[in-house]
């Protein structure tokens, strides 16, 4: 509002939660409500996702929950690549945005261009091509997507994977367009699939390309619990990638 461009670490997506009612009811809606007179390009950066035994108040994944807040950016990165061009994004956007990486993948290594670059919100990437199945991961689920999706290259299944990047502005074409030629879909997320991105991104899908499928959508979520403390139980509440590959295998059954 006053010229600046903050950029706030919170650290974690649960702290940001404390300030849901500033964070839903006013930055979001402030330009609406100054009918475009006030910009609001502040840019909330922290982690989501489970890791390292952080228990239940650090392994939030609410990115759905954000995502259905009209006036908010949400961004999930899920390589070094896209993570430095969308941040120089959120950088310049003048709209308020939650810049969210998760925890798992601060230690990956990519080849990145020194110069500074941006890429837009709102396109996906195609990882890998494939003919056979469509599956979008989103955030640290894209690697385990294209672990899957690499041994099950093996058997002969060709499996697509897409990055949607952002989950809002979210890229319907990209996997309608992929769904075209596949016929099928498995979306896998971290998050909890009550009201999620992943039943989002299926309600989407059917609604516009529903004649396009050759069999029904599945999506592949994280269980519906707070995460356990324990490692071993960690690892169960989240898809890994012998449960994907599974996903995988029993949708181009059908």
């Amino acid at each position: 509002m006053s010229g600046s461009r903050p950029v706030i670490d919170f650290m974690f997506i649960d702290f940001i939660n404390d300030a849901f009612g500033e964070l839903i009811n006013q930055i979001a809606k402030m330009q609406y409500m100054s009918s475009g007179r006030l910009r609001m390009p502040v840019l909330l950066r922290g982690c989501i996702g489970i890791g390292h035994s952080a228990a239940t108040h650090h392994s939030g994944s609410y990115h759905s929950i954000y995502a259905h807040i009209p006036g908010l950016r949400v961004v999930v990165p899920a390589t070094p690549y896209d993570a430095k061009g969308l941040f120089h994004h959120a950088l310049r956007c003048n709209d308020p945005v939650l810049f969210l990486e998760h925890r798992e993948l601060f230690g990956v290594k990519q080849a990145v261009p020194e110069e500074p670059y941006e890429i837009e919100f709102g396109k996906a990437h195609i990882a890998r091509n494939g003919s056979d199945i469509t599956v979008v991961g989103v955030s640290l689920m894209l690697h385990r997507a294209l672990a899957a999706a690499e041994h099950l290259a093996e058997e002969g299944l060709s499996v697509e994977v897409i990055d949607p990047r952002c989950v809002s502005p979210l890229d319907t074409d990209t996997i309608l367009q992929s769904v075209a030629k596949t016929g099928r879909l498995l979306v896998v997320d971290e998050a909890f699939q009550p009201c999620s991105v992943a039943s989002e991104i299926s309600a989407r899908i059917v609604e516009r390309g529903f004649d396009e499928l050759d069999a029904p959508i599945r999506c592949l979520n994280g269980l519906f619990t707070p995460t356990p403390y324990a490692p071993s139980l960690e690892d169960a509440v989240v898809p890994g990638t012998d449960e994907i590959a599974a996903a995988i295998r029993a949708l181009a059954a059908e």
